[in-house]
């Protein structure tokens, strides 16, 4: 390595673990091998940091001797959330370490939130936010008539808080309610948590009891059920405001269909040339990712150095292309990557170091 390479910086990679991993994590060893090589490619340093709610004063004085700090780390684990850590990265940041993704920005592009406050760009959709509980009880039900909606908490990780909701048909009604013994007129529903194999049927109020918690998160969301979920979901894996690569998923969550659910495996992986998405490349890089950093108040530099953005087919446009329709995008945890992936990660590093010599 050059000796002008070896002047970029350090940077920390920083994952939840307990003690044990904390003492034993290498960067041979670790998920994120091919992210530290690609560092080292271009001339940044990049070390291990293990975090958890007890070791963080550690943690506090390992960042303190980096330049900066890409962090993979999920809204929800296990029970717990990301308060203490994101107060930890907003303190190092006001010192002048880099922090990837700043909780500030997560807050504003990682957050479901996201899917209102962008829901007239052309990725967008029929979509309600509701701030209160209160006020989804008056809104919602009307939407509802009109067919599925799906709910999703504003923070949340591997489904969690997501949930596809339709009012059940007049006789189907009339059956479930007589099963559980409630007043004759009382709405029910069929609900199916996205984590969850088999849909349930219960009175509609009580599925609204049931998401009053997520308004500890701020709000909740509301979108149209969109029929062509069966079809798959694509993931574009974004560096920065550059393309890094594709994920195509066939999925269970939200599938009710067994035949459609038959079909559910891993997602494949392909690079940012894959043919059948320059489309959406062209839409992410050129038209989308800059309306939405405009939308949002957002930086380019500060952008995540790994980001993804989840779309469902919608329904074909005159001239017969997929229209995509935004589900989540993601920023906390971006994780597995495609194989391209890690290059355009270290490339944006660099290009951020340099940025600050």
């Amino acid at each position: 390595m050059s000796e002008s390479r070896t002047h970029l910086g350090r940077v920390a990679i920083l994952w939840r673990g307990d003690e044990a991993e904390r003492r034993s994590a290498t960067l041979a060893t670790s998920r994120f091998k091919a992210v530290f090589a690609a560092l080292a490619d271009v001339g940044v340093k990049a070390e291990p940091v293990v975090y958890e709610d007890e070791c963080l004063d550690a943690v506090r004085a390992e960042l303190a001797t980096v330049d900066g700090v890409l962090v993979w780390v999920n809204p929800i684990h296990e029970g717990r959330n990301r308060s203490n850590l994101d107060a930890l990265l907003r303190e190092v940041a006001a010192r002048g370490v880099w922090v990837s993704a700043h909780p500030d920005v997560i807050l504003k592009m990682g957050v479901k939130e996201v899917l209102h406050r962008t829901r007239m760009m052309s990725w967008g959709g029929d979509t309600a936010l509701y701030r209160t509980a209160q006020a989804m009880r008056a809104e919602f039900p009307a939407r509802l008539a009109a067919g599925p909606r799906v709910i999703k908490r504003n923070r949340g990780n591997g489904g969690q808080g997501v949930w596809k909701v339709e009012m059940l048909a007049s006789v189907e009604m009339q059956a479930s309610v007589e099963m559980q013994v409630s007043p004759a007129n009382r709405p029910m529903a069929r609900v199916l948590d996205a984590t969850k194999d088999v849909p349930e049927e219960l009175a509609l109020d009580a599925f609204l009891e049931r998401c009053v918690a997520y308004f500890e998160d701020g709000c909740v969301i509301d979108q149209v059920f969109q029929a062509r979920l069966s079809e798959g979901v694509v993931r574009c894996y974004m560096a920065g405001d550059r393309c890094a690569g594709f994920g195509h998923q066939k999925v269970k969550a939200l599938v009710e269909a067994p035949a459609a659910r038959a079909q559910a495996g891993p997602r494949l992986y392909t690079s940012n040339a894959e043919p059948r998405f320059q489309r959406l490349r062209r839409l992410m890089e050129d038209e989308w990712t800059p309306q939405l950093t405009t939308l949002l108040g957002i930086q380019q530099c500060d952008l995540p150095m790994i980001w993804d953005a989840d779309f469902m087919l919608g329904p074909p446009g005159e001239d017969g292309a997929d229209a995509y329709v935004l589900g989540e995008i993601n920023v906390s945890s971006v994780f597995p990557i495609p194989d391209e992936a890690p290059a355009e990660i270290a490339s944006r590093v660099a290009d951020r170091l340099r940025s600050k010599l």
